[in-house]
């Protein structure tokens, strides 16, 4: 563990510090305002630190700093070093795929249009990104029926203008043949320019001028020309309905959306120039350190501008929230925009519901995430494995149960059992289950008797021969509901719900044949009996992603299970059942007696005196609501109260 230096050491100034192992390996960068105070917050008791955090610091056995004049040369600086050093405890990029861009070549002599991905290069413009490669040949293949450039290789170009023959795109008016001298260099240049101010968003200059030139060719009756620029017109409106105009056409905006749990973070980036949607970016982030909301904004805001931002810096950026130090973040901005940045979180409007849409792009596409993570064979295949060793199961875990409780404040309390088989949901055996015996609200108390339930049906029913009517797909018979044990019990909770489980599997004498384990929401710590420190589980390893995705789907399961039971009993009434009560009776007894309370506090004369309602179900609706009456008292009262 790394000893803390001498505090007098350490200077008050803004900086970048740098954790180190024992071979030397840099594991963590951060940047401070100030480097001695921020530093103390690492040398404390380890159990009051986020566990990654105490980790972090257990792993290293130095630190070092590099002082700056100011926090926005921190922040710079702190990019620098984790781009280079790459630590492991620093958030990762996890799929930096390269994003394809179109790709105008302004330092050739006659500049071609091309699909390029990877690092840029000087004197090429880059408008982008897009999210698939496709999106672009179709987007040029619009443009280039307006914009007739060229999109051939040097190679190409040369060999056509040596055989003096253009290719076929000329003869389909898809490149004016500048290889042949079909256009000078200025006009073919002007073609260009016009082509880069489109894909800019300024649209209407030349919607206008095209008009103007059909206008003008048709007044001198030159018909054909005027056809060309008509159909040149017909396309660039097409090519204009495919950009949505999402704000202001004199805004320039880039909209962050975040999905994101304990371990993982997903961003989708909408780029709008000029009021139109002119590319995006998605990438996901591996979330190793510990991180506010504010800090992983930070994060987010040093990937995306820290090194070429694909489409410039633009004057606003909208966030889901504000970064941890916004006044420093805004001035790194507009040190590279070279004017004024603002980062904002849009409260209403037009921008909020263009900040709703990319977030529901980036919950979108980190559900695909998980499901593609989830449905590799290879990554089950480790988790099972990795579970093994990491809680020393006797097997891999094939069947795995998680448990979970729903209610609101103790009423409607259900649990739920859900499955996974070989790493994979298996719905047919979800359960769930009602709370009979909790009154008020007890998670222990609901967990003890709903595994009480399961586990004592194990018992029951293992020893039962199979079934007759239940026949699976080769004909053979299956076992009863309960009649699998779990190879890991999983219940959602720290110590408390595991202590539980324990005396439950223990009562039944059940100890030695169904491993347990529970998985604390707050910090992802998997914790198992006989342990007091959480089990070591790797952030981001394929095991604590399975603990984790059948803990979230048992947490669905009972809220699901709960939201139906509080339906029903919000639109049934106690006044149902009843003999002789029928929908009409109902609701004309509740007008009359003011509400369903004033019914169940009626007394049997007040009932009877109802002309609507026969003394039979006047008996009935007393009788349930006052059971400690007898009929015959009842009648007494009756008598009695008369002859007074």
């Amino acid at each position: 563990m790394v000893a803390r230096p001498p505090t007098g050491t350490i200077p008050e100034t803004p900086g970048s510090y740098q954790f180190k192992d024992r071979d030397g390996r840099v594991i963590y960068v951060g940047k401070a305002s100030n480097l001695r105070q921020r530093l103390s917050n690492y040398f404390q008791d380890p159990r009051n630190m986020h566990p990654r955090t105490a980790q972090m610091v257990s792993t290293a056995t130095s630190v070092e700093w590099i002082e700056v004049r100011n926090e926005v040369e921190a922040l710079m600086l702190e990019y620098s070093l984790i781009k280079q050093f790459h630590p492991r405890f620093n958030v990762r990029l996890r799929d930096d795929k390269s994003y394809p861009f179109l790709a105008i070549t302004l330092d050739e002599q006659y500049p071609r249009a091309l699909v390029m991905r990877g690092r840029k290069r000087k004197g090429t413009r880059y408008f982008g990104p897009y999210a698939h490669a496709y999106a672009i040949r179709d987007t040029l293949d619009l443009l280039l029926r307006s914009f007739p450039i060229r999109t051939c290789s040097p190679g190409k170009f040369n060999e056509h203008h040596r055989l003096g023959r253009p290719c076929l795109l000329f003869h389909i008016e898809k490149c004016s043949g500048p290889c042949v001298g079909e256009i000078d260099e200025m006009p073919y240049r002007q073609l260009v320019q016009e082509l880069c101010d489109f894909l800019d968003g300024d649209t209407d200059e030349i919607v206008k001028r095209l008009e103007a030139q059909m206008a003008s060719a048709a007044e001198k009756l030159e018909y054909e020309w005027a056809a060309r620029v008509r159909d040149r017109l017909i396309a660039v409106r097409r090519a204009i309905e495919k950009q949505q105009m999402v704000a202001e056409r004199n805004e320039d905006i880039d909209v962050i959306g975040i999905a994101d749990d304990d371990l993982e973070a997903a961003v989708q980036v909408f780029f709008v120039r000029k009021g139109r949607v002119v590319g995006r970016k998605g990438f996901v982030l591996d979330k190793v350190e510990e991180l506010s909301p504010g800090g992983l904004v930070d994060r987010i805001l040093e990937s995306l501008y820290g090194d070429d931002p694909p489409a410039g810096v633009p004057k606003q950026v909208l966030v889901p929230v504000q970064p941890d130090d916004s006044a420093t973040y805004e001035e790194w901005l507009c040190h590279l925009r070279g004017s004024r940045v603002q980062i904002r979180v849009p409260q209403r409007g037009d921008k909020r519901d263009l900040h709703e849409t990319v977030t529901r792009n980036a919950k979108e596409e980190f559900m695909r995430h998980r499901l593609r993570r989830a449905g590799d064979h290879n990554a089950r295949s480790r988790a099972l494995t990795e579970l093994q060793d990491m809680l020393s199961l006797p097997e891999a875990p094939l069947r795995i149960e998680c448990y979970d409780m729903a209610h609101l404040q103790g009423t409607d309390y259900v649990g739920s059992m859900v499955v996974l088989e070989d790493g994979l949901p298996n719905k047919r055996e979800y359960r769930r289950f009602k709370v009979k015996d909790v009154p008020g609200n007890d998670d222990y108390a609901a967990m003890e008797e709903v595994l009480t339930r399961r586990l004592q049906a194990y018992l029951n029913e293992r020893d039962q021969p199979l079934d007759d009517d239940l026949v699976d797909g080769q004909g053979g018979r299956r076992p009863k509901r309960f009649a699998y044990p779990p190879q890991l019990l999983l219940v959602d909770g720290g110590k408390g719900q595991l202590a539980v489980a324990e005396r439950v599997v223990r009562s039944l004498g059940l100890q030695d044949e169904i491993p347990i384990a529970s998985l604390a929401k707050r910090f992802e710590e998997v914790y198992v009996p006989g342990r007091g420190d959480p089990v070591e589980v790797p952030r981001g390893s394929d095991a604590l992603f399975m603990l984790q995705r059948i803990r979230d789907e048992a947490h669905r399961f009972a809220n699901t299970f709960h939201r139906e039971l509080r339906g029903k009993r919000m639109t049934t009434s106690s006044l149902d059942g009843i003999p002789g009560l029928g929908e009409a009776r109902k609701k004309k007894l509740t007008q009359v007696m003011g509400g369903v309370n004033a019914v169940k506090k009626a007394s049997l004369e007040e009932l009877k005196a109802l002309s609507f309602l026969p003394d039979s179900v006047a008996d009935a609706i007393h009788g349930k609501f006052h059971p400690e009456a007898a009929p015959g008292d009842a009648a007494h009262q009756n008598t009695g109260s008369s002859s007074s």
